[in-house]
C-alpha cells in the first residue's frame, strides 16, 4: 500500500466537484488538478473560479495545488480521484464516455502500486464491470494485483456556502480491506465530518445512486400534491407548513427538478434494475411527474393570462432565473430551459434575465441570449423561476414595475408572500 508521507494525488475534473477537494487535498499534500479545458485550467492558475465554488483567499492557500492540461504530469502521482461528469443520453440511458475516457488517459498514466478512486455518480457495479477493464486494457496492468481502486461518492451541493466538501461526512470503499483502508484514511486528513466505510465498492456506489433517487421521488409527490390542492383551490404552501408542524413530516416544496444530480442519478439507478429484469415503477413514474412539471407551469400560465384577458400568442414574458438552483452559476440540466421551451411553443415572447450565470455559456448551451435589464412596463406576464437572493431582494413592486398594467406574476419558488403574487405552485 502506499506510504501517506509519499503520496501524490491527482485530481481528474475540476469542475463544482473536482475543483473544491483538490484544493482541500492540494493544502497537505502535492496535488495535480487536472482538466482538458485549457481556459478553466488558466482561470484557475490565475486564482479564479468561474463557478464560484471556491473563493480567490481559499484557491491561493492550497499552495501544494498545481492545474494542468497536460497528462505528462500525472504521472507523478499515485493516488488519482476521478471527478468527471456522469450524464444521460437523449434517450434518458447513462452516458459514462466522459468516464471510460478518463479511465482510457488513466491507463497510460498510472504505474504499479496506484489507486485510482472514483467519485463520479454511477450505478452499483460500474467502476469495476466499467471503468477497470478499460484502465486494465490500456496499462497492461492487473486489476488488485497491480493498481487498486476505489469509490467514494461525491456529496457536493453547488452554491451551498454552508456544507462543504470538509463538513459533510464522506462515505468511502476499497478493492481490498487494505485499500479501503488506505482511502478511509486518506479522506479522513481533510473531512472534519469524518467518513463512512463502506463494505465494498458496490455499496457506496448504491448509496450515492439511491440519495437523489429518495429525494427525486419525495419531491414528486409535492409535485403531485401541487397538482391536486391547485385543482381543489388550496394553496400548496399553507398545507406543507400546517403539515410541517408535525415532527417527522419532510420539508419539501414543489418546483422544478433540474441539475446534474437530481435529474440524471435515479435514470441510472432505473437503467440498471432493467438490466436485471426488474421494472422499477415508483422511481421512473416520480421522474415522469418531474419531468413533465416545465409543461405543466406553463399550462397554467396560458389559462390564468386567459382568464385575465390576456392574448397569449405574441405576449411577452418575463422569465426570472436561468441556472438550476439558486445562487448558483451551474446551468447543467436546468429544466427552466423546458419552460421557456414551452413558452415559445405558443408563440410567445421571452426575455431570460439572470445575474448568476455566464451569458455566454447560456448562448453556448441553449442558444439563450440573456437580457442583462428587464423592460420596464413591457411584460403580459412573469415568471420567477429560480430564487436568487437578488431577486428576492426586488420585492414586489419593484418586480411588477416591470409588467404591463395587466399582467400575471407566477411565483415557482414562494419568493413572495401569497397575497403578493397572481399565481404559486
Amino acid at each position: 500500500m502506499l506510504d501517506m508521507s509519499g503520496i501524490k494525488i491527482g485530481v481528474i475534473g475540476l469542475g463544482y466537484v473536482g475543483l473544491p477537494l483538490a484544493v482541500e487535498f492540494g493544502k497537505i499534500y502535492n496535488t495535480i488538478g487536472f482538466d482538458i479545458d485549457c481556459d478553466r485550467v488558466d482561470e484557475l492558475n490565475s486564482g479564479n473560479d468561474s463557478t464560484r465554488e471556491v473563493e480567490k483567499e481559499e484557491l491561493l492557500s492550497a499552495s501544494k495545488l498545481v492545474c494542468s492540461a497536460d497528462e505528462e504530469v500525472l504521472k507523478q502521482c499515485n493516488f488519482y480521484i476521478v471527478t468527471v461528469p456522469t450524464p444521460i443520453s437523449d434517450h434518458k440511458a447513462p452516458d459514462l464516455s466522459p468516464l471510460i475516457k478518463a479511465s482510457e488517459m488513466l491507463g497510460g498514466v498510472i504505474n504499479k502500486g496506484d489507486i485510482i478512486v472514483y467519485e463520479s455518480t454511477v450505478y452499483p457495479g460500474a467502476t469495476e464491470d466499467d471503468c477497470i477493464p478499460v484502465v486494465e486494457r490500456v496499462s497492461g496492468l492487473k486489476f488488485n494485483k497491480d493498481f487498486f481502486a476505489g469509490y467514494s461518492p461525491e456529496r457536493i451541493n453547488p452554491g451551498d456556502k454552508e456544507h462543504r466538501v470538509t463538513n459533510i461526512l464522506k462515505v468511502t470503499s476499497g478493492s481490498t480491506e487494505d485499500v479501503a483502508e488506505t482511502v478511509d484514511q486518506l479522506y479522513k486528513t481533510i473531512i472534519a465530518a469524518g467518513t463512512h466505510k463502506a463494505s465494498s465498492i458496490k455499496v457506496a456506489e448504491a448509496a450515492k445512486v439511491i440519495e437523489n433517487t429518495q429525494r427525486d421521488v419525495n419531491i414528486a409527490l409535492i409535485n403531485e400534491l401541487s397538482i391536486i390542492f391547485n385543482r381543489l383551490n388550496i394553496d400548496t404552501l399553507e398545507v406543507l407548513e400546517a403539515a410541517g408542524t408535525k415532527w417527522n413530516f419532510l420539508p419539501f416544496r414543489p418546483g422544478l427538478v433540474g441539475g446534474h444530480c437530481i435529474g440524471v442519478d435515479p435514470y441510472y439507478l432505473t437503467y440498471k434494475a432493467q438490466s436485471v429484469g426488474y421494472h422499477p415503477e415508483m422511481i421512473l413514474a416520480g421522474r415522469r411527474l418531474n419531468d413533465g412539471m416545465s409543461g405543466y407551469v406553463v399550462s397554467q400560465l396560458v389559462k390564468r393570462m386567459l382568464k385575465s384577458r390576456i392574448h397569449v400568442e405574441g405576449a411577452n414574458v418575463l422569465v426570472m432565473g436561468l441556472t438550476f438552483k439558486e445562487n448558483c452559476p451551474d446551468l447543467r440540466n436546468t429544466k427552466v430551459v423546458d419552460v421557456i421551451s414551452e413558452l415559445e411553443e405558443y408563440n410567445i415572447n421571452v426575455d431570460v434575465l439572470d445575474p448568476w450565470c455566464s451569458a455566454e455559456e447560456a448562448q453556448h448551451e441553449y442558444g439563450l441570449e440573456l437580457i442583462s435589464e428587464a423592460r420596464e412596463n413591457y411584460y403580459d406576464a412573469i415568471i420567477m423561476a429560480v430564487a436568487h437572493e437578488e431577486f428576492k431582494e426586488l420585492g414586489e413592486e419593484s418586480i411588477r414595475k416591470h409588467g404591463k398594467d395587466n399582467h400575471v406574476l407566477y411565483d415557482l419558488k414562494y419568493q413572495l408572500n401569497k397575497e403578493q403574487v397572481d399565481m404559486r405552485l
